[in-house]
């Protein structure tokens, strides 16, 4: 996998704030929340401490929820740390 970082300054030429070194992913995710809700969003990178997702419409994602990725056997749960058009980040709970 790809790493999105060198040297600890992101590809934004920002200082990186990240506490695990992130991947470039492709992969399916089922998001769920409250029992009774559900969205499908595509992971663009994964860590062991968090993920950036994208949608077609983001602004209807929960703060919290369980997100399930392809290929990998456990839901996380995840909280929503920030959000811009249709992507969000998320950090593993």
């Amino acid at each position: 996998m790809e790493a999105l970082v060198n040297n600890g300054v992101s590809k934004a030429g920002q200082p990186e704030r990240r506490g695990a070194q992130r991947h470039r992913v492709l992969k399916g995710g089922v998001l769920t929340f409250g029992g009774i809700g559900a969205f499908e969003a595509i992971v663009r990178n994964l860590s062991d401490k968090g993920a950036t997702l994208s949608f077609g419409d983001a602004t209807g994602v929960p703060k919290a929820f369980d997100l399930a990725i392809s290929g990998e056997g456990a839901k996380r749960h995840a909280q929503l740390r920030w959000r811009f058009m249709n992507l969000i980040g998320v950090e593993f709970i």
